[in-house]
């Protein structure tokens, strides 16, 4: 396992070899050489600011030039974030440069940190190029016009976890991430995005840097409090191992972690978490084929050639955790080399050739490696330019043996390039377009992890085909077949909300209702069964109808109220929504009070029907009070129907005119067919028929108006968003 400095020393040794392949290159740049100077930022602001100022003021310094190529690096060691990159003449002599001041900054690999260089590196105008500062902030070039990056900015990492909740079914998830920079802008997208898609946030915390019992605690507590087994993570590794020892301790199992990119790919969390970590789902950036010739590069790494250079020293004693002896790494940020026991001479190399064996994966290398080749191209640009067709003033183009720091970054902005069959293009924010690997981590039967590629996200392709998953290829948390959704919350989704939520809450309470009538006509009747069932039957109907008439007149009070000057909403808010159903309700409640105490049901022993059979049946007392709760309900349906007739031209989106004129007219054909069959039948088969209506009327109206929203929640949830709702 490497510490987090050994990475960024691999990064480091992919740079030099970037700048030697450029520079033994014939085609590209075949009239310079670039020159490069590397300073160790510590990830800590204060040290890059200091380093940052050396090398825009050119101040005196390796690297040691011989034989015309470049051989070593720097004067620094340890994080290596910094690299300064410029051209030089064509050298034909051996020895020492001095450097002039440096026209780009590669670096740094923190987003707190790049902003900070930005904002101090302003009045130079010197360009920052960062391989792994994600935060969207950074985009914004008003704040830092100098600044481009080949890692994809988190705007689009943002848009792809939206997607890929959202492809799942994931509508209530936890959120919680370091605090932080990267993290709270991060926070703050998913939420922005991921609410077009119907998801919500079950919790969203930020925890802090230093991961105390205190906070864990915290955080924890909030985990198993919800009922959301989905968890965004947005923090480095050093965090996640902090935050899994403490799950551990707690014996919390069956979470489904979402990676953020940051440790989407992370395989040194493994060995130690293997068993809560399986089945985890993560945006690794993309993965680069194998550069040729890297790995031929670091093999060259011999004893003889390490102790002179403090950067690849520490890189050898990270790796072998020994100390070389005459060893310039004296570093007090560091791990103090002389704790080490000396080096015996016997290491394997094989010990160290192995942090770059599997160099396909080196993500982040690959990022390095496509900024080298970011400024050499740009430079290459400016070279080709002729005279008078330049891009400045008077047609003039910058001088690569004089560099205007301004000038090359405009070249740079404007670079298109090929590289390992990928085409490398950046947005006007100075970022490149994004591409994703979907990462899983499997679990193999020996125990070791793969990282296993089972989709991908690619922004530039249309929003509908940017996001491909093979649901086949995923192995999901231990225990868990197919996590598909933590807690169905979808109450506050846009096709929900945007159809009077609470109006259709209100009639599947009353359609349930409607079901339940149905068991009042089984069994023996009774003089208060008798009673009861049809002013049940009478008053639950006329509540279903009635939800359904309020919820068509808002819809068109709602689109009246779009003109100038019309205040017509003011009167049919959601009080008098819920009064005008109560109070068509009451009609109804009216009829039958006053059929009850003048006429009221009662049972009857029917002799007239068969000779040698008596019927025990409910008589309907007053046929006069059974018609008027049939036609009160009866003209409610009409009502509802011309309602829905009128809405019929309003957008689609927002409008249920259409399903509720076809649950209308399946209303009309259920008891306009009853009618007839009811008078003529008698006994048992009245009732079947009864039930037979109100069932089949009842299955109407919930199919009519459920069954399309269901199938855009379930089946289509891209399409149960804010903005494809407001699209028509």
């Amino acid at each position: 396992m490497f510490s987090f400095s050994a990475r960024a020393l691999r990064w480091m040794q992919t740079m030099t070899f970037a700048i030697r392949e450029i520079n033994q290159r014939s085609d590209l740049l075949p009239a310079l050489r670039l020159g490069f100077h590397i300073r160790d930022s510590c990830n800590e602001v204060p040290v890059s600011l200091k380093a940052s100022l050396l090398l825009v003021n050119g101040q005196p310094g390796p690297p040691a030039i011989r034989n015309g190529s470049l051989e070593a690096v720097g004067e620094h060691s340890g994080m290596g974030d910094l690299i300064s990159l410029g051209s030089r003449s064509p050298v034909l002599g051996c020895g020492d440069v001095t450097r002039s001041p440096s026209p780009v900054i590669i670096g740094d690999a923190s987003s707190g940190v790049s902003m900070a260089l930005l904002r101090s590196l302003g009045p130079f105008q010197i360009p920052l190029v960062s391989y792994f500062a994600s935060c969207s902030c950074l985009s914004e070039q008003t704040e830092f016009p100098m600044f481009m990056r080949t890692m994809p900015s988190d705007a689009f990492q943002v848009r792809a976890l939206a997607r890929l909740v959202s492809h799942f079914g994931w509508t209530w998830v936890g959120v919680i991430g370091l605090e932080s920079d990267y993290a709270r802008f991060a926070v703050q997208l998913f939420l922005q995005e991921s609410s077009l898609y119907g998801v919500c946030a079950a919790y969203v915390h930020l925890y802090p840097v230093v991961l105390s019992q205190q906070p864990l605690d915290e955080l924890l507590d909030i985990i198993q409090g919800s009922s959301s087994k989905v968890i965004i993570n947005f923090c480095s590794e050093s965090e996640v191992q902090s935050i899994m020892r403490a799950i551990r301790q707690r014996n919390i199992t069956g979470i489904q972690w979402i990676a953020g990119e940051a440790w989407a790919t992370a395989k040194s969390l493994w060995d130690e978490f293997g068993d809560l970590l399986s089945g985890t789902l993560g945006f690794g950036i993309r993965r680069a084929e194998e550069i040729p010739g890297l790995k031929q590069h670091l093999s060259r790494l011999r004893p003889s050639n390490i102790q002179d250079s403090a950067f690849l020293t520490e890189l050898w004693e990270e790796t072998l955790n020994c100390r070389l002896n005459g060893s310039v790494n004296t570093h007090s940020h560091m791990v103090n080399h002389l704790d080490r026991k000396p080096c015996s001479g016997m290491e394997d190399l094989n010990d160290v050739y192995s942090a770059f064996s599997d160099v396909s994966q080196l993500r982040v290398s690959y990022n390095v490696y496509k900024a080298v080749y970011l400024v050499a191209h740009a430079l290459q640009r400016m070279s080709d330019c002729e005279a008078g067709q330049g891009p400045f003033v008077n047609g003039t183009c910058g001088n690569p043996q004089s560099l205007e720091p301004w000038q090359l970054f405009h070249y740079m902005k404007n670079t298109q390039f090929s590289i390992l069959g990928e085409n490398v293009d950046f947005d006007r924010n100075g970022d490149p377009i994004a591409s994703y690997d979907l990462m899983n981590w499997r679990r193999e039967q020996d125990g070791s992890l793969r990282l296993l590629k089972v989709g991908f996200y690619d922004a530039s392709l249309s929003p509908e085909l940017s996001l491909v998953v093979n649901e086949s290829a995923i192995q999901w948390p231990v225990g868990q077949q197919a996590v598909r959704g933590g807690q169905q919350q979808h109450r506050v989704t846009p096709v929900v909300r945007a159809n009077n939520m609470e109006l259709s809450f209100f009639l599947l309470l009353f359609l349930a209702t409607c079901f339940l009538i149905g068991l009042l006509f089984i069994g023996e009747p009774s003089d208060w069964l008798c009673r009861i069932r049809y002013p049940a039957f009478g008053i639950s109907f006329a509540l279903c109808i009635s939800c359904l008439l309020a919820k068509t007149v808002v819809v068109l009070m709602a689109f009246r109220a779009t003109l100038p000057g019309s205040g017509v909403m003011k009167w049919f808010g959601s009080n008098q929504q819920r009064a005008s159903v109560i109070l068509c309700t009451l009609l109804q409640g009216l009829i039958c009070i006053i059929w009850l105490l003048t006429y009221p049901p009662f049972t009857n022993s029917n002799t007239g029907y068969l000779r040698n059979t008596i019927i025990i049946e409910c008589a309907t007392g007053s046929e006069v009070g059974f018609w008027c709760v049939l036609s009160y309900i009866g003209l409610l349906a009409c009502l509802c129907f011309f309602m829905a007739f009128l809405a019929r031209e309003l957008p689609d989106n927002f409008n249920e005119a259409k399903f509720i004129t076809f649950s209308m007219l399946i209303f009309f054909a259920v008891w306009i067919t009853f009618i007839p069959v009811y008078v003529s039948t008698a006994g048992k088969y009245t009732v079947a028929v009864h039930i037979f209506a109100i069932l089949a009327s009842a299955y109407g109206l919930l199919f009519c108006i459920f069954a399309p929203k269901c199938y855009i929640i379930i089946f289509k949830p891209a399409k149960n968003s804010k903005k494809n709702m407001m699209r028509k």
